[in-house]
């Protein structure tokens, strides 16, 4: 019956959607069977199932349209969700599941769920398998290839994509198992890719050809546990949140220049503060919002506690740097972020408070303009890319 109830609602938003392709719809996946508990990442007693949200992005403010049950998991960068340029489909992989030995442990997961978006409430319409610990997904700007990062295995998976079907097609070794690959990217128009490495402190290059993949024996070395990493629009530069402080030491946001030469070089670092767990750039490429959880995961009795998260935007200027525009304080153990298309609000996922912030950002300031609940904590966010 929940599930029922929860794609009935789904149904009636979608028939209310802005014709001629105007509509934006972020998809939330929502970890039901993870919580915090005074800084424990826990199971429990009852946990929730794990959904996947659709937010209309198109009207103001921002609405959720519904949800529908697909395994996601926290664990692994908040980019655990990917969706298809035309938004035909959504990807979202699942790091972690429920142990079946009892109750209140976690094993590693490989699923990937294929959810559709269009003629309907969204549903399950196929679930494939990567490798252990799937985790960061990404669809090629051409919406024919999509990649999976294992961070239990040093693997990324090759997925094919032809309308709604998606099909596997092999796997590239990227390091050994403690090398975590953690979130590929595309970039040089899908002729190549980024996959962060939180494992070993690196970023690998991989080079694409149609299903060929290789790895470029190059790596980048952007700073301690490279986590979620972006690049969007124009694709001039990516950045990369480097999480390697433990919630203890500040941490640093790298940007990478993708043109200026044969090979990608980081071009700045910054420091945002403790555990930079999401970042997305703006469509247009000029800012990146950071979800900083500033030791909103911590213990109450850390003398790192603090109850709120912080959301920065940053102004990526020529010939390269990251220049601090603002900042707001937004819910505890922030995850991802998306940006509507006019780079005029951002979401930002509250794992601890079960909701999206809203933010506007008019260039210089960010306003809050309320938020929006969702059935279990959010652990990854995504619109189809620019």
């Amino acid at each position: 019956m929940r599930l029922r109830l929860l794609s009935g609602v789904l149904a009636v938003g979608l028939l209310v959607l802005p014709c001629g392709g105007q509509a934006q719809i972020a998809v939330s996946a929502n970890d039901g069977k993870q919580v915090l508990n005074d800084g424990e990442q826990v199971v429990p007693v009852k946990p929730a199932p794990d959904t996947v949200s659709l937010i209309d992005l198109s009207v103001s403010p921002p609405r959720l349209l519904g949800s529908v049950e697909a395994p996601t998991s926290i664990i692994g960068p908040p980019a655990s969700v990917a969706v298809a340029p035309d938004e035909s489909i959504a990807l979202v992989t699942a790091a972690r599941k429920l142990s079946p030995a009892g109750p209140g442990g976690q094993g590693t997961d490989d699923k990937v769920s294929v959810i559709a978006l269009k003629d309907g409430p969204p549903r399950v319409i196929a679930t494939l398998q990567a490798g252990q610990g799937a985790s960061g997904v990404s669809i090629s700007p051409d919406g024919k290839l999509a990649l999976v990062a294992n961070r239990a295995e040093g693997t990324v998976s090759i997925f094919t994509i032809a309308g709604l079907e998606v099909r596997p097609a092999g796997a590239v070794v990227i390091g050994d198992a403690k090398s975590a690959p953690a979130e590929p990217i595309f970039f040089d128009g899908g002729r190549r890719a980024l996959v962060s490495r939180d494992g070993d402190h690196k970023i690998s290059v991989l080079r694409i050809e149609g299903t060929t993949v290789t790895v470029e024996p190059r790596t980048l070395a952007p700073g301690l546990r490279p986590y979620q990493i972006d690049t969007v629009g124009p694709r001039r530069f990516a950045v990369v949140g480097n999480i390697g402080g433990g919630g203890k030491d500040m941490d640093t946001v790298s940007l990478i220049d993708l043109v200026s030469e044969a090979f990608p070089r980081v071009v700045d670092v910054v420091s945002v503060g403790l555990t930079p767990e999401g970042l997305k750039m703006s469509p247009d490429g000029r800012f990146v919002a950071v979800n900083v959880n500033d030791g909103s995961n911590a213990s109450a009795k850390s003398p790192r506690y603090s109850k709120q998260g912080l959301v920065q935007v940053w102004r990526i200027d020529e010939p390269g740097k990251l220049v601090k525009v603002t900042e707001a304080r937004t819910g505890a153990w922030g995850q991802g972020i998306a940006w509507s298309k006019d780079g005029k609000t951002l979401l930002v996922q509250c794992a601890v408070e079960q909701r999206l912030d809203v933010f506007g950002f008019d260039g210089k300031r960010l306003k809050a303009k309320g938020s929006i609940a969702l059935p279990a904590g959010p652990a990854a966010i995504r619109t189809a890319e620019p």
